[in-house]
């Protein structure tokens, strides 16, 4: 297990979104290369999923293209392969979950000028993992809702995930624990966090409008943002020992 101790205020922003923003973009720079990383192993294993699912997406698209826009007359759960294709990216969303628990503590050792190893990208399946995994349940069934509900709801929800992964990280919680003090430190500074998350979102998505291929560049910088908005509410916690 890793210990965290000695919280410090030297290496943590300022309490407001630009601070925190700017922050974030600092810390980014350093694990930048790492972030694509995580994303091309993403990509990889997501390329599995397709062909032992079953699913056919050429096939999809042609039943898409062929309802002239009438999607009411359409039934997509009877393409073959659909169900088990989104069975298996949502588990597979899961499973990778704490690859982006592995960015926020890169994030922490690049914030105190520590060596930064490939290994520390796979962190969070050493410690913590089970309720790394749940958290990420919990939080993209949410979330997922949230956004469900015309888009507009999940922005005001998100502010109240924003600090789960490194709770989980650097205070070894549970997911229940993680999501508590989050939602708490959240609705205490609901301006800022608000500000914050969505910021943080709409760069991470600006990628989309960089040809497309800009996603793999700026999709998880989101988690940049968690980690300093950790150090600006909670101090930026120095890293003593990694015990086997």
């Amino acid at each position: 297990m890793t210990s965290f101790q000695e919280f410090s205020q030297k290496k943590a922003p300022e309490r407001n979104s630009g601070e925190i923003i700017s922050h974030a973009f600092e810390m980014y720079k350093g694990i930048f290369l790492y972030a694509l990383l995580a994303m091309v192993l993403y990509f990889v294993v997501s390329l599995l999923v397709q062909p032992v699912s079953g699913f056919d997406s050429r096939e999809f698209n042609e039943v898409i293209r062929s309802s002239d826009g009438d999607f009411s007359s359409i039934n997509m759960w009877s393409v073959p392969g659909l169900k088990l294709y989104y069975g298996l990216s949502g588990l597979l969303s899961l499973v990778l979950a704490p690859l982006y628990v592995g960015l926020i503590y890169m994030a922490n050792k690049y914030n105190f000028n520590q060596p930064i190893q490939a290994s520390d990208l796979f962190i969070g399946y050493k410690q913590n993992f089970l309720n790394i995994v749940l958290y990420s349940l919990v939080s993209s069934v949410v979330m997922g809702i949230a956004f469900m509900m015309c888009v507009i709801p999940g922005f005001f929800v998100l502010p109240f995930f924003l600090l789960g992964y490194p709770i989980l990280l650097f205070e070894n919680a549970s997911f229940a624990d993680a999501i508590s003090k989050s939602f708490k430190i959240a609705k205490e500074n609901y301006g800022v966090f608000l500000g914050t998350s969505v910021l943080g979102l709409l760069i991470s998505l600006s990628g989309v409008v960089l040809c497309g291929i800009g996603i793999i560049a700026t999709a998880l910088f989101y988690f940049a943002v968690m980690y300093s908005a950790y150090c600006a509410f909670l101090g930026a916690p120095r890293q003593i020992e990694f015990k086997n």
